[in-house]
């Protein structure tokens, strides 16, 4: 294609939703991935982005044709050209849930052979002020803000109806460095921790609570952004896991170690819990969280490489782990990973995942190799967003 569609508007039919926050149309054969739409409008849609491929970006800036699923936004700044925290704040709450299981499904589908139905699970408390951990940036005048979507742009902002409002409190009244980041959690306690271009300003120690206790950790590090996902995850991984007194289990990307105490009292004081996690601070966190639990190792290092060592050391490593758990990054385990718990031999693997395609991606190496999706459930742990969290049971044979 020789002449660029950027800034060309189009009249066009919306498509089914696809993985990313964007619903899929065509126009003249190309493929056009449109935001602030909903399948089957009719909307006026303006291309934002063309880099000459069989594919161009655009943002409905106009609805002819209006879902009946279609809400107003409850925040001024979730529209085109501006904020792109989110993604669905023109659907409804039933609207978003569906949205997100039709996307797990077509990655399943298309990425894994797998053929599931797929309902996605609400979490209590609502669509708004549950995100308790959000990375704002200053602007030049010093006003704190996010960036727009597939952008540099800074948008400022006087209130994130998705954070929670201890955190909103505590960032977006103020000035800050022009262009510092600015990162803000507030944790169960309602304490407010605040870290600007790496100096922490306020707070640094958080406090959660799941599994039925009590979690210290750096406020920054890795936790569950929805105040009532760690519970709700820890709940589904310890009825999946089922990891025997005296037995061997593995938790993989461990974090501060909120699995692997799961999975620790169900091995007991006899059993044994390999923990692998390559962040220090996380690893530091996890060793305090599981103080009280020796059965719980804690190996610091990436996953792919601490699994491979272990398997050159003593024959206390080749014992098979009756169940593994994983919680990968949003990038997923990835082939070397998948395979080197394959090889291990556990029983069940439970996967918790960010990010369908990366899950779908990784279910089918696990097939590959002899594993079976045996059980999924899909969390609306992001609300307004396209994020959407699944958990998957995988059995051997």
């Amino acid at each position: 294609m020789s002449e660029s569609w950027q800034g060309r508007t189009f009249e066009i039919e919306v498509g089914p939703v696809a993985h990313g926050g964007h619903c899929v149309s065509r126009v003249d054969g190309r493929v056009v991935f449109v935001r602030h739409a909903l399948p089957g409008e009719r909307v006026l849609a303006e291309v934002t982005e063309d880099a000459g491929k069989s594919f161009c970006r655009a943002d409905a800036v106009k609805v002819l044709s209006a879902s009946p699923q279609r809400v107003s936004p409850p925040c001024p700044v979730a529209g085109p050209g501006l904020c792109g925290g989110c993604d669905w704040q023109h659907a409804g709450a039933d609207a978003q849930l569906d949205l997100k299981a039709a996307v797990v499904s077509e990655q399943l589908r298309r990425l894994a052979g797998i053929e599931v139905p797929v309902r996605v699970e609400a979490l209590p408390g609502g669509l708004l002020r549950w995100r308790t951990r959000v990375r704002f940036v200053a602007g030049e005048d010093g006003r704190a803000g996010l960036r727009a979507h597939r952008s540099h742009r800074i948008v400022p902002l006087t209130d994130c109806p998705i954070t929670t409002t201890p955190a909103v409190r505590a960032v977006l009244p103020h000035r800050w460095g022009p262009g510092n980041e600015i990162e803000v959690t507030s944790d169960a306690n309602d304490e407010v921790h605040v870290r600007e271009a790496g100096e922490q300003r306020l707070g640094g120690v958080a406090v959660q609570r799941a599994a039925g206790r009590q979690w210290r950790l750096s406020a920054h590090g890795f936790w569950q952004v929805h105040p009532e996902a760690a519970e709700t995850f820890a709940s589904v991984v310890a009825d999946w896991a089922e990891a025997s007194q005296g037995g061997l289990a593995w938790d993989l990307y461990a974090g501060a170690g909120l699995f692997a105490g799961v999975l620790a009292e169900q091995v007991g004081a006899h059993g044994r819990v390999l923990a692998v996690e390559s962040d220090r601070r996380a690893v530091v966190d996890g060793e305090a969280n599981t103080a009280g639990t020796p059965q719980v190792r804690w190996r610091r290092g990436a996953v792919e490489r601490v699994l491979r060592d272990s398997r050159g050391r003593s024959a206390r490593h080749h014992e098979r782990p009756e169940v593994v758990v994983l919680d990968p990054p949003r990038k997923g385990a990835g082939a070397a990973v998948v395979e080197a718990v394959c090889r291990a031999g556990p029983q069940r693997v439970v996967y918790v995942a960010c990010d369908p395609a990366a899950l779908a991606r990784d279910l089918a190496t696990f097939a590959a190799r002899g594993y079976r999706l045996d059980r999924l459930r899909a969390f609306d742990a992001f609300p307004m967003t396209h994020h959407v969290e699944c958990i998957a049971l995988l059995r051997r044979g």
